[in-house]
């Protein structure tokens, strides 16, 4: 969302207070209560103390933001949830959102059709974390015996809900690219002990996707479930079911053959935070979370969402904002494929650019839009490049005329010498720069971020 959009949302705003004043005056006058009635000086008081506090914040909207996954949502986002805020539906049970209940339900169906899956069931959740929380969940009640393994590389979120759920956690080494190996994933299918393998697609670090259809396989031969943790890096199966813009297609499609898939709308998909979702192909998979209470579920549905989630309050206006986005941006290689086919442009040019730069060096090359990079220091040695990658973050995030916010990446010495074998290995790991370039206005304002980064690297290696 560039300042433009903000002109925009001047018009939008507005009319969502305008949807809600001509819905509720159906239902006829009413008494208000001065109980919760604050006086107006009192309440520009608070806000003037709260816009102040905004202003301690990072420009997430700029370009020469690349630090972490972080966008300001599309203004149909911002407008549909703040739309459906004025109702607070609570998308539990049909009675608390009938509404944003069936918004839930269409725009989980688009997300299904995304990766493939004919028939599923599924939901918009609060987080990532939480839907995958929920697919573990399933994972454990079909095999309650059996263990879950995942990568090295996965987010820390597998191996902590393994805890949460009581089950084995199995973590398995990567390849050189950060991508499941699966030599090594093979030689622990061999021992029976694993009923569900985790496959990422887009890592959280590197931004790498596992060969999603080569682990279906292998997993398949051992009686094993595939769950697919595509939080990040889920929407561009937009481009790799169709095999454009380069995207191989491979582990993409293979995703629909898969047992479960969770995505983050809050991420790629231009929506405010928290929205995740999980899907299963399977609808029977519902089964797992079946319960019922004395005092909900009391309206006529197919299905509340309530009973195929271990979620219980969920906000409607989550689904209302990706549902008017999506009517807006379809998930086609012509609609939201746009966006991503930017994104990814922006990145494999960022990666031309370091390897033809003598201040920065590619540290890999990118999947999709994450890109790694390091300062070219004279040691070539990891503490060396540790130093001076600390600097370049601090000296970029910190500088008033004109900074740029990046994040940084650890490292270890084995990964390292993967991808650079010349370098000393005189410590245990080292930190690396990492970008994400989620935004598509990154594609414009490159050649200004990598001159700017590469006159940081310059700094950084000058200065001891």
């Amino acid at each position: 969302m560039d300042l433009r959009d903000l002109h925009d949302l001047r018009d939008w705003l507005p009319r969502a207070l305008g949807v809600a004043e001509r819905w509720g005056g159906q239902f006829g006058p009413y008494e208000g209560h001065d109980a919760h009635r604050v006086p107006p000086e009192a309440f520009g008081e608070a806000f003037e103390r709260l816009a102040k506090r905004m202003d301690h914040n990072y420009p997430f909207f700029h370009p020469r933001y690349a630090g972490q996954m972080v966008k300001p949502p599309h203004p149909a986002a911002v407008t549909g949830y703040l739309t459906a805020m004025l109702f607070n539906p609570n998308n539990h049970a049909a009675e608390g959102g009938p509404a944003t209940t069936e918004m839930d339900r269409e725009a989980v169906a688009a997300l299904a059709g995304m990766f493939g899956f004919d028939a599923h069931v599924g939901h918009l959740t609060t987080s990532g974390t939480m839907a995958n929380l929920e697919a573990l969940y399933v994972a454990r009640q079909v095999h309650p015996d059996r263990g879950i393994a995942y990568s090295s590389e996965c987010h820390y979120t597998h191996e902590r809900m393994c805890h949460v759920l009581g089950v084995e956690g199995h973590r398995i080494p990567v390849d050189g690219f950060g991508r499941i190996d699966l030599d090594a994933l093979e030689g622990a299918l061999r021992g029976g002990r694993i009923g569900t393998v985790v496959v990422t697609t887009g890592t959280t670090g590197l931004g790498a996707v596992d060969p999603v259809h080569e682990v279906l396989a292998l997993a398949r031969r051992y009686g094993v479930r595939v769950h697919v943790d595509a939080a990040y890096g889920g929407f561009y199966a937009v481009l790799g079911r169709a095999g454009a813009e380069g995207v191989e297609a491979a582990p993409w499609r293979a995703i629909a053959g898969c047992d479960s898939v969770v995505v983050d709308p809050h991420k790629q998909g231009l929506q405010p935070y928290g929205c995740g979702a999980v899907l299963f192909p399977d609808p029977r998979a519902g089964r797992h979370f079946a319960h019922d209470s004395p005092y909900t579920y009391f309206t006529d549905a197919d299905l509340h969402l309530g009973e195929i989630s271990l979620e219980c309050s969920r906000a409607g206006a989550a689904a209302a904002a990706l549902w008017l986005t999506l009517q807006l941006l379809p998930l086609t290689p012509q609609g939201f494929g746009r966006i991503l086919a930017a994104n990814r442009r922006a990145a494999l040019r960022w990666a031309e650019l370091l390897e033809a730069s003598e201040e920065l060096e590619l540290y890999q090359r990118p999947d999709l839009d994450i890109v790694t990079y390091f300062p070219a220091t004279a040691e070539r040695s990891l503490s060396s490049i540790d130093a001076a990658s600390e600097r370049l973050l601090r000296a970029g995030m910190t500088a008033e005329a004109d900074p740029v916010f990046l994040s940084v990446l650890r490292a270890d010495a084995d990964a390292f010498a993967r991808r650079h074998p010349r370098v000393v290995r005189d410590a245990q790991a080292a930190r690396v720069i990492r970008s994400v370039l989620i935004k598509p206005e990154s594609e414009h304002y490159l050649p200004t971020l990598h001159a700017r980064v590469a006159e940081l690297a310059a700094d950084a290696r000058a200065t001891p």
